[in-house]
């Protein structure tokens, strides 16, 4: 079937949501030719296959800096992206097979439920006092003045890196997430590959620190860990150093931040939440329903045929999961497009699933339910000071540079 289907149209960035509907009653699966590479992409958008889809071994990662590019049809790899492609394809997130069950073994102990909660109480401290200077100024920035420094506080604290290098590791990280988009230009290229030697560095230079001086953090753990499947090399603990702020900050920061202006926009559903009807943990999993902060998921077809939706689709082709329209569906939510907190439904796929299903979840919907949590508690009167603007370059990862509320 053909489907026009421009995720970078300025209407389509600020709210996806018709479309996407429109184009998942029409279909659930299309086809869109590439983006650079010449081969096509398979889209799929419904709540069934895109669940079946994230658990199917038949597809999976396109690890770029070990796959046979010939083979999959590919053109060779711009040597000047190399820095960028060894950092991310080191990380487990980029990996198949016995690579993937090694590294997600050593680092899941790190996410260990007691650990986990054992952070609440440091959470909640750096939440209150983000929240102290927000009320003395009468207004916050959901995303300048509270998630995005909260975030990547929890993050740094817990990997082991210095609190007060923040902003450099949120400008790294910026820089190499704008890589996941689809429309990404050779120069945001060039910064990613500038940003990774930069953070690759930095990272390598508190591993090294760190086996002088142990720490009870993550890069500690990780330098230590071993399992029957072996140990991590110092590149993949780098990347998964990395992947954790990338990953951590962007999924709780946009969330948060897409998540609040639902709330200004249905005032209804903000009450129920300051009146204790609804509980802050059963509103997150709904906000990670209603607007997703990572709207895609790319795999890959590793065997010979994989049918899905009724197509066959070759080896070695693109299958695009598209996240932010399967928590859209019909078939699966009823009344899907309305924010209704009381819903308390984990079956959305914001996380992912099967085996690539993210790792650090638990931190983040801890992390997401306790700084809901104070807001509702410490700011229940917000008002929208001005409507955001989405970046007119994301698509993939969803939020805003800036979202002010006024404290009432």
């Amino acid at each position: 079937m053909e489907i026009d289907f421009d995720p970078y149209g300025s209407d389509f960035i600020e709210d996806p949501y018709p479309e996407l509907a429109r184009i998942r009653e029409a279909t659930p699966i299309f086809v869109k030719p590439g983006n650079g590479d010449g081969k096509p992409v398979w889209y799929l958008t419904r709540h069934r296959e895109v669940h079946r889809s994230l658990r199917d071994r038949r597809i999976g990662r396109l690890n770029h800096s070990s796959v046979d590019r010939e083979e999959w049809g590919l053109p060779p790899l711009n040597p000047e992206l190399r820095p960028f492609h060894e950092l991310e394809h080191s990380s487990m997130v980029w990996k198949e097979g016995p690579d993937h069950t090694r590294i997600r073994g050593l680092v899941a102990g790190a996410f260990r439920p007691k650990r986990i909660a054992a952070l609440a109480s440091r959470i909640t401290g750096h939440a209150d006092r983000l929240l102290d200077i927000a009320i003395e100024k009468g207004s916050i920035d959901i995303v300048t003045e509270y998630a995005a420094p909260l975030s990547v506080r929890v993050i740094a604290e817990m990997i082991g890196a210095p609190t007060s290098d923040s902003l450099l590791m949120l400008g790294w990280s910026h820089r190499i997430t704008q890589m996941y988009e689809h429309n990404a230009t050779a120069d945001d290229a060039r910064r990613a590959v500038k940003a990774s030697v930069e953070f690759s560095s930095y990272c390598a230079d508190l591993i090294e620190q760190r086996r002088i001086c142990p720490a009870d953090d993550l890069i500690t753990e990780l330098c230590n860990a071993k399992s029957d499947e072996g140990i991590m090399s110092d590149q993949e603990i780098v990347s998964m150093m990395i992947t954790l702020l990338n990953a951590g900050h962007e999924a709780s920061v946009n969330t948060l931040a897409n998540g609040m202006l639902g709330f200004m926009g249905a005032p209804d559903q903000w009450r129920r939440l300051t009146s204790g009807e609804v509980t802050p943990g059963a509103a997150v999993e709904e906000i990670l329903r209603w607007d997703a902060a990572l709207q895609v998921f790319d795999r890959w077809v590793l065997v010979d045929d994989f049918e899905v939706a009724g197509e066959l689709i070759p080896k070695y082709q693109r299958v695009t999961l598209l996240l932010g329209s399967a928590n859209r569906d019909p078939n699966r939510y009823h009344n899907p497009d309305d924010l209704d907190v009381g819903r308390d439904d984990k079956s959305h796929v914001s996380f992912g699933g099967g085996i690539h299903k993210c790792v650090g979840a638990p931190l983040a919907r801890l992390e997401l339910e306790i700084a809901l949590a104070r807001l509702v508690a410490r700011c229940p009167e917000l008002e929208l000071v001005e409507l955001p603007k989405r970046p007119p370059k994301k698509f993939v990862l969803r939020g805003f540079p800036s979202l002010k509320l006024a404290i009432v």
